[in-house]
């Protein structure tokens, strides 16, 4: 009883306690975003960013059959969960009550991708930063480490479509169970760039409020 009480205090509290502290946001740094839906967070990504020297190209790491269809964009979201979770609500429905206690046992993920052809608009679920080449160049190899690759290292298209014309899942790494959610692989990845995030985060406002609060810190 006292390991689950453990527990419980570190999920309530983990949200309100953050690590990398002494973040602060780079002036005319490289902009990415924390979006939520109210219960999932994506990180938001410039698919293109050659001006700081990082070089990454989404288009060209995600396949060549994205590359024409969305040349024009500008932003790329990224999101991890569960398999289970993501297909029972493909195309739109919410996920049946059964789905949604099975997800909470270890399973099979996915990694979401939804393409942007501007930068999110500002809003109480969007959470803008800039942030150093070093930073963003750690968040893009925690991304990358996500998907789960064939054997000559390219991601691997699960679904041809998503939700909309524009998204798309692709196989990923790693199980997804009731301690390991989608919002967790959000703050772990902000928290490994050495970007504020939270101690722990299982829910989408956990993510939010300390990425909120990273970018409003004075940079020095």
């Amino acid at each position: 009883m006292q390991a689950v009480a453990a527990l419980l205090l570190l999920l309530l509290t983990g949200t309100v306690v953050p690590v990398n502290r002494d973040f602060r946001p780079t002036p005319d740094g490289i902009p990415v975003f924390v979006v939520s839906n109210g219960f999932h967070t994506d990180l938001v990504l410039p698919l293109w960013e050659p001006g700081t020297g990082t070089g990454t190209d989404w288009l060209t790491q995600l396949g060549p059959e994205l590359q024409t269809r969305f040349a024009t964009y500008q932003y790329v979201a990224f999101g991890w969960g569960s398999e289970r979770f993501y297909l029972e609500s493909y195309p739109g429905h919410f996920p049946r009550i059964g789905t949604i206690l099975r997800s909470a046992l270890p399973g099979a993920t996915l990694m979401h991708v939804d393409f942007h052809r501007s930068a999110p608009r500002p809003g109480p679920r969007v959470a803008a930063l800039q942030i150093s080449p070093a930073q963003y160049q750690q968040l893009v190899t925690t991304i990358r480490g996500s998907f789960a690759p064939d054997s000559a290292g390219r991601p691997v298209l699960r679904n041809e479509a998503g939700y909309r014309s524009e998204d798309f899942f692709f196989r990923a790494r790693g199980s997804y169970h009731a301690l390991r959610t989608c919002n967790d692989w959000t703050n772990q990845a902000l928290k490994r760039a050495g970007i504020r995030a939270a101690l722990k985060a299982p829910l989408a406002a956990s993510v939010l409020f300390q990425a909120r609060r990273a970018g409003k810190q004075e940079a020095e």
